[in-house]
């Protein structure tokens, strides 16, 4: 018995299969029944009792038999009997976990993992501390994430995303790097802890999710829809994604399926599980990292940072079911979107420095709210108007 690929998609489940290549379906013989069992016709005496025996034997042994070959009995019945499917929508709405991805260790998906994204190797991969907890992709693959928590009862709580679109890989590549800084930001804090009493940087409690969509980024080629082809920055439920969402994608990206929303809001695990972290983790600020565009984007409570690292800020607004409206606009809690410049590679130095443009940021939050606030009264420009420009 083997492990096998079964539809020959890249992203199909692993099914067990026969030596033959076949399915093994295993079903209880106990509640099997068959055609034979009604076929032996009563008879008035027991002239035959012998015929009896072998009749009322193959009625069980026929079945029996078929279960044990992976066909029950009912299988060979017209197709015209059979139930009628659901329809795909609804089966969407609850895609069961592989228990074999389930069971996926770190090690195993490490490997998996670590070639199909630049600038993470395997070692680096397994030393991160992922968890798998409890999220699963569409073809259940574990939503893995890292918290890395101060000794003491944070002051500042950081929501970092990475790869909620599949095919931008250097998202992945940025939450890898920033796992390893956070783990050492105890002994390497900045600033460092004064006489006065303030909080540092090593209060922050971090949660990571490097990688939202495993589907769309191991599929070959990697995609940025999840494996229902949906967009997950365009499916969480904002005040306008029943108004707008369709009307947005029909008419502003004329039906682009990179950017289709679902047929609902929150119909894909991955966005469910996501809304999920929200609520557990109280986030004071989600950071969303995305590519290729190049810029700083943030929506919600101010002040934002002015830039990071090479990032200016740039605010573009929001869409229907995007990330940054929902977590800005619904829930209150600021987002910060980093566009990156490539989405497939980014440099080691411009890693650094956003990290480094971030701690400062985030300290001024813990020890004075209100810097920058003055030039900034309202949300940030552009934040109330669906974005004229196709960002994510």
């Amino acid at each position: 018995m083997t492990l096998a690929r079964r539809g020959g998609s890249p992203l199909a489940l692993p099914t067990l299969v026969d030596s033959k290549g076949e399915e093994i379906v295993i079903q209880d013989p106990r509640g099997a029944t068959g055609p034979l069992a009604a076929a032996a016709p009563a008879r008035p005496n027991n002239r035959w009792p012998i015929g009896l025996i072998v009749l009322a034997g193959a009625a069980l042994l026929v079945p029996a038999l078929a279960s044990i070959h992976g066909r029950s009995v009912d299988a060979a019945k017209p197709a015209a009997t059979a139930a009628p499917r659901p329809p795909v929508a609804a089966s969407r709405a609850a895609a069961p976990a592989s228990p074999t991805a389930a069971a996926i260790d770190l090690a195993q998906w490490c490997a998996r993992l670590a070639p199909a994204v630049p600038g993470v190797d395997q070692p680096a991969c397994r030393a991160s501390g992922l968890q798998p907890g409890t999220g699963r992709s569409v073809h259940g693959m574990p939503l893995w994430t890292n918290d890395v928590l101060p000794t003491g009862a944070p002051k500042f709580r950081v929501l970092l995303l990475g790869g909620i679109h599949g095919d931008e890989l250097a998202s992945v590549t940025l939450a890898f790097d920033w796992i390893a800084r956070s783990h050492g930001v105890q002994a390497q804090a900045m600033p460092r802890a004064t006489k006065t009493g303030k909080p540092t940087i090593s209060d922050v409690a971090w949660r990571f999710v490097p990688l939202l969509n495993p589907d769309g980024l191991l599929h070959a080629p990697s995609t940025r829809v999840n494996a229902h082809g949906v967009d997950l920055n365009r499916n969480f439920p904002t005040a306008d994604w029943a108004r707008d969402a369709q009307p947005y994608w029909i008419q502003r990206t004329k039906r682009d399926p990179r950017r289709f929303p679902g047929l609902q809001p929150l119909s894909e695990p991955e966005s469910r599980w996501l809304l999920e972290q929200i609520d557990q983790f109280h986030p004071d600020l989600i950071v969303s990292v995305h590519a290729p565009y190049g810029l700083l984007d943030f929506d919600g409570p101010p002040p934002a940072p002015r830039r990071l690292g090479s990032l200016q800020l740039d605010p573009v607004g929001v869409y229907p079911g995007s990330l940054g409206n929902y977590g800005g606009l619904v829930k209150n809690v600021p987002v910060m979107t980093l566009e990156l410049k490539n989405a497939r590679a980014v440099a080691p130095q411009e890693l650094a420095a956003m990290w480094n443009d971030l701690q400062r940021w985030i300290y001024e939050q813990m020890t004075n709210p209100g810097v920058q606030a003055s030039a900034q009264r309202s949300l940030v420009p552009g934040t109330r108007v669906i974005g004229a420009r196709r960002v994510d």
